[in-house]
């Protein structure tokens, strides 16, 4: 039987309309089709940008804060006939100790409260302590502690409560970003908020002191009285900060009236097992506090270097700590844009390698000016590319109801444990030389990136 030219006409098209139509895909590049890598997917997520801008004011804030108090100590405690160190010493204690005795505690009630209200609450009061300063310090003028100017004692105090606060939001800023970022974009957005975390160490130290006496010449020039622009604005940029972070949606849904307390030892003692039932995140830790060991006793070391280069004073030791902070910037910026091609360990272990390569040649040539500043430079970027893959593991791997002790205990860790290499490098220099301590720290970086490469690798091989 024929079938007439109708009939095959609409045959035709019924059968067109039921294939699947190619051209939407054709019109689509492969290339389109890829998943985003590198840093600009991060760049596009809107909370991200959020948080990102609230950690640059308030990073900076934290910087520009010890440069403040140095400047109040210089120009109201400090006598003409005193050196100013014992005065900053006491203010870097009170900065740290809460670091050291709140760090993981302050870890579990991040994961019981609200991660948004925290980070809101911890700027905006921090703003306000800075704020008051001014304050604190005419009402205490001419008053004694024993000893000590009872204005200094209360700016004491002051620290002691802004680093706590730090204790709290530090926590909850790691454990937020896996929440608005997705896992495949996790190394480049650690890599942007590490390049942003040593940005503001440079420009938090080296603009600090003109930034402060600016504000301070323009408030006077506006006729408010005492001069208050430095405080103005520290406490200003933490406020912003805050303000900005009111806009952000984790996407939690925590109703802080409805949480049980924690119970902190309990808690801690979850955040310790979790952390020895899961050996990669607990190795990821480690690296990390071996890493950030090794830039400490730097930062001690740098001192003697400064002296012994040619042309260059022992104060100034803080060119050559920019030049490691550039080299960061630089190492996580590589890590953002092209990490995702090797794994986390796979980058560690090439970090260290280049982090040990960098030591060595720093034990050989440390009378060189330039020669130093750009292996120093290179120190820092291999660092860079062991501390990003490392913090992204921990991120990735750590479930949302543990990230606030883990990242708690973490900091807590590596705090503690960078109390050792400040104290002990400048020793070791003294009776073992500054070449000799150099190739202890690169022997170091070498021995835990072959390590902790080779355990990782072994407990991929024994899980397949």
């Amino acid at each position: 039987m024929q079938l007439s030219d109708s009939e095959l006409n609409t045959n035709t098209t019924e059968k067109q309309e039921t294939q699947p139509k190619a051209d939407p895909i054709s019109a689509t590049s492969l290339a389109d089709m890829e998943p985003e890598r590198g840093l600009l997917p991060v760049l596009k997520n809107g909370k991200f940008l959020i948080l990102w801008s609230g950690q640059v004011f308030s990073q900076l804030a934290d910087k520009v804060y010890l440069v403040l108090t140095i400047a109040i100590i210089a120009n109201q405690f400090q006598a003409a006939d005193q050196t100013i160190s014992r005065w900053v010493s006491a203010i870097m204690i009170a900065f740290t100790i809460p670091a050291v005795l709140f760090g993981a505690g302050a870890g579990v009630y991040v994961d019981r409260w609200p991660k948004k209200i925290v980070l809101v609450a911890t700027n905006l009061l921090r703003g306000g302590l800075v704020l008051i300063l001014p304050l604190i310090l005419w009402l205490s003028n001419d008053f004694n502690l024993g000893n000590l100017p009872l204005g200094f004692c209360l700016m004491l105090l002051l620290t002691f409560l802004v680093s706590t606060l730090t204790q709290f939001f530090a926590p909850a800023e790691q454990a937020v970003i896996p929440l608005i970022v997705e896992k495949r974009h996790l190394l480049s957005a650690n890599s942007l908020y590490t390049t942003t975390m040593m940005a503001s160490v440079i420009i938090g130290f080296a603009v600090g002191d003109p930034l402060l006496e600016l504000a301070d010449s323009l408030v006077s020039k506006i006729g408010v009285g005492e001069a208050i622009g430095k405080e103005l604005v520290v406490g200003g940029s933490y406020a912003i900060a805050g303000l900005l972070l009111i806009l952000i949606k984790t996407g939690e849904q925590k109703d802080l009236s409805e949480k049980e307390q924690p119970h902190i030892l309990a808690d801690l003692g979850d955040g310790l097992n979790y952390l020895k039932n899961h050996l990669q995140v607990r190795n990821a830790i480690i690296q990390q506090i071996i890493l950030f060991s090794i830039f400490a006793a730097l930062a001690v070391l740098a001192v003697r270097l400064a002296e012994i280069i040619p042309g260059m004073e022992a104060e100034e030791f803080g060119f050559l700590l920019a030049a490691a902070g550039i080299g960061m910037a630089m190492g996580a910026g590589i890590v953002g844009q092209l990490g995702h091609w090797l794994s986390h360990f796979q980058l560690s272990l090439i970090g260290s390698i280049g982090m040990a390569i960098s030591l060595v040649g720093l034990s050989m040539f440390n009378q060189q000016l330039w020669v130093s500043m750009g292996l120093i430079g290179i120190l820092g970027m291999f660092g860079a590319i062991v501390g990003v893959p490392m913090q992204t593991t921990v991120q990735a791997e750590t479930p949302e109801e543990m990230r606030g002790k883990v990242f708690g205990l973490q900091n807590n860790a590596v705090n503690i444990a960078l109390s050792l290499p400040l104290a002990l490098a400048g020793v070791a220099e003294t009776f073992l030389g500054l070449s000799t301590v150099l190739l202890g720290l690169a022997g170091v970086a070498i021995v835990a990136g072959i390590f902790f490469s080779t355990v990782h690798s072994s407990t991929n091989q024994g899980q397949h």
